[in-house]
Order: structure tokens, then C-alpha cells, then sequence
């Protein structure tokens, strides 16, 4: 019977057999490694992934770089004065140089590397006035944006929380919409141009007025699709708790309402600063915007249609940084929009 009892093996524990066979399992003892656990993602680096995901979007933002770069910092490198005129004598021997690229297929041209995107018939640098001219253009369209931006939201908001005042708003909005903008525009600059320039100077003043023209004219559709926004949100269950805790109206747009329609904000404003370059370099081009010597992509485009056959990259040069410029900012705008849709970020 003592035999029978050494040599009989005892029945293994139920916990060690299952923690035996866990060990078989996944080759490690059980719970001896922490479970790995992602740190939670914020909304912003969703979005962001998602914007690196489209493919235009992010060319564009490659390409926006590489000009908005080339014109602040250019100048720095370049210092070619871009309103100098030189003397009698050295203007004519100077003016009207051809960008150096051309003698690949014209020889004779007349070119010179003190000037590799040429002159004009003043005998001013076409590179150093692309640069001034794509610093003035880029900042009217960042200003011009952000005041359509600040207007455009504040009605919108206030329309679409503020029952009373959704009507009148509104019927304003699209008195605004039924306008025909450009002659509007010009007949301000008209009016406004000389009382401006006597405060500001003959460019601050110019500057002042198109910037003003221009976000003053382009707030409708931003106040439009807040104010949708803003219909909907007041309505959601946050909202109506914070209301019910007597949060007052202005602090509960700006804590709940504001933040949560950023979103149609954001991507209104990188449309808008495509639609301000293009107005600007309109008025511009129509001789309503800076004067002759302050040069602007639109201004070089109007200073050049005279001999544009002739000297055809002197159109090119500008109408293709506008062209671009106004893209690249479209795509952006395309890819924040997809960024920012939550029914879009997940896929």
C-alpha cells in the first residue's frame, strides 16, 4: 500500500494545469508581460493623419511652401530692388533683357545673368518684382480672409443662436449675395482711395482699401454655413444643459458653440484667401489697385499684355504664380475639408 502511494503521481491543480496550458499556448507565463495599450489618439492628430492621406492636399501644401518661401524670403537672398530705375543711359542698355533660359533655343536673344528672368522697359528686375509683387498679393489675401473670417462668423452665430436676429441677418446676407461685387468694388476704391492715401500714404492707403473692399464683400457664404451649424449645435444636449445651469449667452458660445464649428471655419478660410488673390489681382489688372511702381502679380500682368507677344513670359511668369498659388490653396481646402468630416476621418 506505501508502494502503491510513492509511485502514484498526484493529480495536477486545476489553476496550474490552466496556467500551464495558457503558457503552451503564447510561450510566456500568463500576466507576465502589461498588455500593451495605444495612448489615445487626440481629434487634431486624426485629422491630421487624414490630411497626410490626400495626396493633392499635401502636393499642394509642398508647393504653397516653396512660393510663400520664394516671396518673403527671397528678397533676402535677391536684393535687387524691384522699383529702381537706372540711369538714362544704362536703362536703355538694360531694359528689356530676356530670361536667360531662352537662349536654349534662341541664341541672339539678349540675356544677362545679372537678371535671369530678364527686365522690363524700365529696366527693372522681373525676379525682384515677382517676389514684392507675391509678398503684397499673398498679404492681401491673408487679411482680406481673416476679416471675411471674423464678420462671417460673428454673423453666423449670432443669427443662428439669437432667434430675433436670424431674419434681419439674413435678409442682410443676401442683399450682400444680390450685389454685384466687383463693380461694387471698384466703385469703392473710387470713392475711398484718395481720403485713405491722405492718412496712410498712397500704398498703405491702397492697401487699407483693397483689404478692407475685398473681406468686407466676402463674409456671405462663411456666415451662411456657421449659421447652420450654429441651428444645429443649440439644439444638441450639451448645449441645452449648460442652459438649463444658467450659462450665460456669451459665455456659452464661446465654451461650446464657437469650438464646435471651427471645423467649417477653418476650411471657409483657405477658399477664402484663393478668392482674395484673385480679386485683388482683378482690380489690379483692371488699374484700380496699387499704383504703377508698386508692383503686384496683377500689376505686372496689366504692366506686360502691351507686349505680350513680344516678351510672353512676362505674362507667364505672374499669371502662373497666381494660377498656382490659387490651386495649391483649393486643394488645401479640399483636404481640410475631408480631414475634418468625421464620416470621412475613420475610412
Amino acid at each position: 500500500m506505501s508502494d502503491y502511494d510513492t509511485n502514484t503521481p498526484k493529480a495536477p491543480d486545476t489553476a496550474t494545469a490552466m496556467d500551464g496550458a495558457a503558457e503552451g499556448l503564447t510561450g510566456r507565463t500568463p500576466l507576465s508581460d502589461p498588455i500593451p495599450v495605444a495612448p489615445p489618439k487626440s481629434q487634431w492628430a486624426d485629422v491630421w493623419s487624414q490630411f497626410t492621406h490626400h495626396r493633392g492636399a499635401m502636393i499642394s501644401l509642398f508647393i504653397l511652401a516653396v512660393i510663400v518661401l520664394g516671396v518673403f524670403l527671397g528678397p533676402f537672398i535677391w536684393r535687387a530692388d524691384p522699383q529702381a530705375i537706372p540711369s538714362v543711359v544704362d536703362m536703355i542698355k538694360q531694359r528689356d533683357a530676356r530670361p536667360v533660359y531662352v537662349t536654349l533655343w534662341d541664341g541672339s536673344a539678349k540675356t544677362t545673368w545679372a537678371n535671369p528672368l530678364g527686365t522690363d522697359n524700365l529696366a527693372r528686375d522681373n525676379l525682384a518684382r515677382l517676389m514684392y509683387g507675391g509678398r503684397v498679393s499673398i498679404a492681401v489675401g491673408l487679411l482680406a480672409m481673416a476679416l471675411s473670417i471674423v464678420l462671417g462668423a460673428f454673423i453666423g452665430v449670432v443669427a443662428g443662436y439669437f432667434r430675433r436676429l436670424d431674419a434681419p441677418l439674413m435678409r442682410l446676407t443676401d442683399l450682400f449675395l444680390a450685389l454685384p461685387l466687383l463693380p461694387l468694388i471698384l466703385v469703392g476704391s473710387l470713392l475711398f482711395r484718395e481720403p485713405l492715401a491722405a492718412v496712410f500714404g498712397i500704398e498703405g492707403g491702397t492697401f487699407v482699401l483693397i483689404v478692407s473692399l475685398i473681406g468686407i464683400t466676402s463674409w456671405m457664404q462663411t456666415a451662411r454655413i456657421v449659421r447652420g451649424d450654429v441651428l444645429a449645435l443649440k439644439e444638441r444636449e450639451f448645449v441645452l444643459a449648460a442652459k438649463s445651469v444658467g450659462t450665460q449667452p456669451g459665455k456659452l458660445i464661446r465654451k461650446h458653440v464657437l469650438p464646435n464649428v471651427m471645423s467649417p471655419i477653418m476650411v471657409s478660410a483657405t477658399l477664402g484667401i484663393a478668392t482674395a488673390i484673385i480679386t485683388e489681382s482683378a482690380l489690379s489688372f483692371l488699374g484700380f489697385g496699387f499704383p504703377p511702381d508698386f508692383p503686384t502679380w496683377g500689376r505686372l500682368l496689366n504692366d506686360s499684355v502691351d507686349r505680350m507677344v513680344l516678351y510672353p513670359e512676362r505674362v507667364v511668369w505672374p499669371g502662373l504664380l497666381i494660377s498656382l498659388t490659387v490651386l495649391c490653396v483649393n486643394y488645401l481646402g479640399d483636404g481640410l475639408r475631408d480631414a475634418l468630416d468625421p464620416r470621412i476621418r475613420g475610412r
